[in-house]
């Protein structure tokens, strides 16, 4: 009797420059003091899954911080849009949905801004 088996897909060693580099902007919401960046890098490497698995980033993807973004070298397929939900429910997880939006500024950037409040409206309750 033959055995199946399935290919296995493994990780390429890192060699060279990252198949995708993703930026994710988060300097408004540090600077006022509401956003922890240490938590979200955290919570990132925590979540972001390979080849299946949460927590096992090993080479294939790098998380990085510098000054007031987060920086996210893949060396394998990955997609800027897994980044955006992963984004999005740490902002629910924190209770920080109802305030922040993620926003894409570039082909390979997000940015967390505030929603904007209209000071007309406020004003025509009163």
């Amino acid at each position: 009797m033959r055995s199946l088996q399935q290919p296995k897909t493994a990780v390429k060693p890192v060699t060279g420059k990252p198949l995708h580099k993703f930026f994710i902007d988060y300097s408004v919401p540090v600077n006022d003091g509401v956003f922890d960046a240490a938590s979200f890098e955290k919570f990132l490497h925590d979540r972001i899954k390979v080849e299946g698995k949460a927590g096992q980033l090993g080479e294939a993807v790098v998380i990085t911080r510098e000054g007031s973004k987060i920086v996210i070298a893949a060396y394998i397929p990955f997609s800027k849009r897994y980044l955006k939900y992963l984004t999005k429910k740490y902002l629910k997880k924190n209770m920080l949905e109802n305030f922040l939006r993620v926003v894409a500024v570039a082909k390979d950037t997000y940015a967390l801004r505030y929603f904007k409040v209209d000071q007309d409206d406020a004003e025509d309750d009163e």
